[in-house]
């Protein structure tokens, strides 16, 4: 799928985009791989990582907030994952104008330069659970950035370009989750970790699953499919007593912005959705989209919901322990 290919990953430097890369260098042969960020420590990291592919790897610092830079980093570029994003809850919270203008005008920018591109096939942009009936600035302005990916395929009209959306929930191990929070406490001693609500779930996805979404999507979108994980679900109760078992479990009250469970389905767009084997695929309910749904799918029932509440699919403690021991 990627080899041979030039590929732009925005917010390359992060817990994604090294994942990607890592995966992309080990299973395929790709012509070009663009790392675009505005952080340059972080690429000198990331390019002393990987010495070996000076020869495939590009870095380009840039802000998806300049569209002119982003123009001229998609020169020549094949496919497109945009994973740049301000995405800590209480940041957005206190910062909405700077979240506004990375989360919305940057998916607009990448929007707007990929359809002024003449060499850009395929478009993969990351979403979250918390775009799902948000109720906080972060998943409000990745709503908006859904949509504006998904509506661009109405503007790329006879060009073989298409736009999809991958969604996912927390990335386990991923910055600013809750496993590298739990493991910090127990590194300095502690004996206690707290939990925001008991009955807080969460779906269970690692980047390795989060990446071959994408490569999922990348292969199959037709434009303007949300791609959705089939995976299991966990309680924050279970990870904590895997993580420190029998440790004291205070429940410290729920954050502003957070629920209690991510919901990746929900029962309004149950009338679009398909099941495979491995995923859903929400498909755009648009006068403009007159494609086929890919084989081998099933439409849900109406009114169906994944949410991490109610999965059929839960992690154990002791499962949940050989997975961590594994990371």
């Amino acid at each position: 799928m990627l080899n041979g290919k030039t590929i732009l990953v925005t917010g390359g430097t992060g817990s994604f985009g090294n994942h990607f890369v890592e995966y992309a260098l080990t299973h395929y042969k790709p012509k070009k791989l663009i790392i675009y960020s505005r952080d340059e420590y972080k690429q000198f990291v990331m390019s002393n990582k990987y010495k070996e592919y000076k020869e495939i790897l590009r870095f380009f610092i840039g802000d998806v907030r300049d569209r002119e830079r982003l123009s001229v980093a998609l020169n020549g570029v094949d496919y497109v994952i945009h994973a740049a994003a301000m995405k800590q809850v209480p940041t957005c919270e206190y910062n909405p104008i700077e979240a506004v203008k990375t989360n919305i005008n940057g998916a607009m920018n990448v929007v707007d330069a990929v359809l002024n591109s003449r060499s850009v096939k395929k478009v993969v942009a990351l979403s979250t659970d918390k775009s799902v009936n948000p109720i906080n600035l972060y998943g409000g302005t990745k709503l908006v950035s859904d949509k504006l990916f998904i509506a661009a395929n109405a503007y790329a009209g006879s060009r073989d370009l298409s736009f999809s959306v991958v969604r996912y929930g927390n990335v386990a191990g991923s910055r600013g989750s809750v496993i590298p929070f739990f493991n910090n406490i127990i590194k300095e001693g502690g004996n206690e970790l707290p939990i925001t609500d008991y009955r807080m779930t969460r779906f269970w996805i690692n980047l390795e699953q989060g990446v071959e979404l994408v490569i999922k999507a990348l292969s199959d979108a037709k434009g303007g499919e949300t791609f959705i994980s089939k995976i299991p679900s966990f309680k924050i109760t279970d990870l904590a007593q895997a993580m420190l078992p029998g440790c004291k479990m205070p429940e410290v009250g729920i954050r502003e912005g957070e629920k209690l469970h991510e919901v990746m389905v929900t029962k309004e767009d149950s009338t679009n959705t398909y099941e495979y084997e491995k995923h859903y695929i929400i498909y755009p309910h648009f006068e403009w989209w007159n494609k086929d749904v890919l084989e081998g799918g099933k439409r849900v029932e109406q009114g169906f919901e994944y949410n991490s509440g109610t999965n059929t699919e839960w992690l154990s403690v002791e499962q949940l322990k050989e997975i961590l021991s594994q990371m």
